[in-house]
């Protein structure tokens, strides 16, 4: 086997040479236009601005602080700048259907109008009609309907008086009522005399006043029609007077928006309903008005609300399409809601208690939601589907529509939709989503996929430079000189996992500015320098470092057992990363084997106690795939091995202990030990191959910190896939350790080449003749196996043939 040789310095870190840019300080830059490394999402959000067509809305998915927004933002304001600038809409009353609100489309700028315009005609009428009522010829004409009403009245009962007079009967008014009394040369005769009279006399009088009194009575019966007529007279009166008071103020509205047939019927129902409803104009007697049954008030001067317009939506002072982002996307701010007010001790509304959501402000335009918070608002999800499947806004009340309540409430128009909605979230729930909601799919066409990393090329740099200093400008921050911007470059590619990429992640590098900023401030610098960078990428780890200096801590005083020197058979030092979400580190973990005679069975204690993950569950059963393929062709491995992750007591996940855990194996079988100053991570395939994994430059770091801990640096190395060397952007201090030669990373392609390196022996190649060479590890371990496979042969063999000694006798 050939000797493995260790990485040179300049394979650990790849270094941005400052040499390559001409400015020296970000000032000097243009300022950038393009979004740096999003083209698949340019595209993917172009098309899905320019097409118009049901259902191409759009979603952007990728990690927060990536610049979807941003970006989205950029390109919906550049498309909406050259659109049509939409309507207004209005809510006026149905005044044939009070409880169902009739919704007005009108020109940008002409809502405002029609609600001043109604607010002025209001004005006018609280004067023009009362004006109307209290003049001379309303009051003659009044006086005349009343006078006629009077009279006759005043000539029926006089017929009748004249009639009764004829046969010596009068008629007397009394505080009860009417009454017959017979008379003598005009005097009425008294009870008395009265009964003097004979009965003929007294029969004849009777006869006479019952026919009296059921002309009486028939009289008195029409004085309610007479009245009925009179009020009716009246009325006609009023309506023609108010007709004539508000019809060329009518009129006049009607030639302003002649051309908006809608609105032209509205104010013909507004003149009808005036004239229906005079009475809340006029204040007889100094009274307030009477209030009509079906129009409600929401303070003392609501009476005419009936009559306003209630502008929903105005766009009087917009230039092309609106772009609105609702940062709380709850059900009622995205459709609108209907207020309610307290009167009496109830809860009363109308139409101008109405008030807009989202949808109506975005109509006509663009709707920007994050759909983490829109999915955590009840009910809002299906609001917003329900609106684009109808394409309209229903405004609903959430509690009527769950019949959790039963106050009166309003059933406005629905309002035709025609919106983009561009949906800003993660990657996991655009994949949930378009999964397990069957509209997803048909609602939400195109999806805007932004990437994480672009490649680290001169241009890109160059380019990544412009964004620096755009976002310093953005900021308002000190100008990064060129020292800065190699660092900042740098430590984007340490960000990105990988030196041939650069991290796209915007909201990071403001923060890292914002902070560099702060520093260089202290510093009293006039431009930020690479130091100031690295103060605050320092200050940043200072930060969030707390559970990794413990833990290390107590690897150093011995609490965590973790060998840095020495040999032992059947233990290896494996890397892990812990990661808490702004901050990861490496966690070194001592894995020990043990082996002895078995079935081929390999014990994963860490899946038997259901701590390992299945990608680790996965790992170890290659791992066991992989000894029976080289060892297993000739013989059964009749061995039983443990692993176990010492000292854990939380979950383990990943397959990156793989290449840990079967080095040790194979130093158990080999009875070989594993240098303790090395470290090793990597998974392994079915053919020995190993593979690359995550978090390299943290395991790397969090090996090389405790053995600098200790003093243990000489001769002290890392085993790391050779497919990760081009992930390393190492920090300078291990850098400088590897030039020195006291630590060192070794990159390594096989099973064979780790345990060559981990146990100071060649791993040994096969030959022709299916033999490894002699005191390799392989040779070892295959002849342990052998033994094994012969012990447990000679135990079979003896079994058959004395079956009696082998099996457990009874004490005697």
């Amino acid at each position: 086997m050939q000797p493995i040789k260790p990485l040179n310095s300049q394979q650990l870190c790849r270094l941005c040479d400052p040499d390559q840019f001409e400015f020296e300080t970000t000032d000097e830059l243009d300022g950038l236009k393009e979004i740096v490394g999003q083209s698949r999402a340019e595209e993917a959000v172009h098309f899905g601005i320019a097409i118009r067509r049901e259902g191409y809305n759009i979603y952007a998915l990728g990690p927060a602080g990536i610049g979807r927004h941003t970006l989205i933002q950029h390109f919906v304001e550049q498309q909406a700048s050259n659109d049509r600038t939409p309507s207004d809409w209005c809510y006026v009353n149905n005044f044939k259907e009070t409880h169902k609100p009739l919704a007005l489309e009108l020109p940008a700028g002409e809502g405002v109008e029609l609600h001043r315009e109604m607010d002025h005609l209001i004005e006018e009428l609280l004067s023009a009609i009362p004006a109307a009522f209290e003049g001379e010829e309303y009051q003659n004409r009044v006086q005349e309907i009343q006078d006629a009403l009077k009279e006759r009245q005043e000539s029926a009962f006089a017929e009748l008086q004249q009639e009764a007079e004829q046969h010596q009967i009068t008629l007397i008014r009394t505080p009860s009522g009417f009454a017959f009394a017979p008379t003598t040369e005009g005097e009425v005769i008294p009870p008395e005399k009265y009964e003097q009279l004979g009965q003929e006399e007294q029969a004849r009088i009777e006869q006479i006043v019952s026919t009296l009194q059921e002309k009486l009575h028939h009289i008195l019966n029409q004085i309610p029609l007479w009245n009925k007529e009179a009020r009716e007279h009246t009325k006609q009166l009023n309506h023609e007077v108010t007709m004539t008071a508000v019809a060329h103020l009518i009129d006049a509205l009607t030639i302003r928006f002649s051309n908006l047939p809608k609105v032209v019927t509205y104010l013909e129902s507004v003149r009808d309903d005036l004239v229906e409803n005079t009475e809340i104009f006029i204040k007889p007697d100094g009274k307030e008005s009477k209030q009509p049954s079906n129009a409600t008030a929401n303070n003392q001067n609501s009476l005419f609300n009936r009559y306003r317009v209630n502008l929903l939506i105005d766009q009087s002072d917009s230039k092309g399409a609106p772009i609105i982002y609702n940062d709380n996307p709850s059900f009622q701010s995205m459709v609108g809601r209907v207020e309610h007010i307290a009167q009496m001790g109830a809860l009363i509304t109308d139409f101008t208690l109405i008030k807009p959501g989202a949808l109506h402000q975005a109509n006509g335009g663009y709707l920007i939601l994050d759909i983490r918070k829109l999915l955590t608002e009840p009910y809002a999800w299906e609001g917003l589907k329900r609106a684009l499947r109808a394409g309209e806004i229903k405004i609903e009340s959430l509690g009527q529509m769950l019949s959790l309540i039963s106050t009166v409430s309003l059933e406005p128009e629905p309002i035709p939709l025609d919106i983009k909605v561009i949906l800003i979230g993660d990657r996991l729930l655009y994949y949930i989503l378009l999964e397990y909601d069957p509209d997803f799919a048909e609602l939400f066409k195109v999806a805007a996929d932004f990437e994480e990393q672009i490649e680290a090329t001169a241009e890109n740099r160059l380019l990544y430079a412009r964004l620096l200093g755009m976002l310093a400008h953005k900021e308002k921050l000190l100008p990064l000189h060129r020292s800065a911007v190699v660092r900042v470059i740098e430590y984007s590619a340490r960000r990105s996992g990988d030196n041939e990429k650069l991290s796209t992640h915007a909201r990071t590098l403001v923060d890292l500015l914002c902070e560099a900023d702060h520093f260089a401030t202290i510093n009293n610098h006039s431009a930020i320098n690479d130091s100031d960078i690295q103060q605050a990428i320092d200050a940043q780890i200072r930060r969030a470092d707390r559970l990794r200096e413990h833990s290390y801590e107590e690897i150093n005083r011995g609490t965590l057992l973790i060998d840095t020197s020495g040999s032992k058979v059947g233990q290896v030092n494996a890397l892990s990363v812990i990661d808490l979400g702004n901050f990861r580190f490496a966690q070194p973990t001592r894995i020990t084997a043990t082996t002895r005679l078995g079935e081929g069975e390999i014990i994963d204690i860490e899946r038997e106690i259901e701590l390992g993950g299945a990608i680790h569950s996965k790992g170890v059963m290659i791992l066991t795939a992989l000894l029976g393929e080289r060892y297993g062709q000739k013989h059964p491995l009749s061995f039983s091995a443990s692993l176990v992750f010492e000292q854990s007591y939380g979950g383990v996940e990943g397959d990156s202990a793989s290449i840990a855990e079967l080095c040790a194996l194979l130093s158990s079988l080999a009875n070989k030990p594993i240098l303790q100053s090395l470290a090793v991570t990597g998974s392994v395939n079915q053919h020995g191959e190993v593979q690359a994994i995550g978090g390299v430059n943290e395991k790397i770091e969090g090996f090389f910190d405790i053995c600098r801990g200790r003093g243990e640096l000489d001769e002290h190395a890392v085993l790391i896939p050779a497919s990760n060397v081009k992930h390393l952007m190492l920090r300078r201090d291990v850098v400088e350790a590897v030039e020195n030669g006291s630590f060192q990373i070794y990159p390594i392609h096989t099973i064979d080449e780790a345990a060559t390196l981990l146990m100071a022996c060649d791993a040994g190649e096969m030959d022709d003749d299916e033999h490894y060479p002699e005191g390799s590890i392989n040779q070892l371990v295959a002849e342990r196996i052998e033994s094994y496979a012969t012990i447990r042969h000679e135990f079979g063999e003896k079994g058959k043939h004395d079956p009696e000694e082998s099996e457990p006798q009874p004490p005697e």
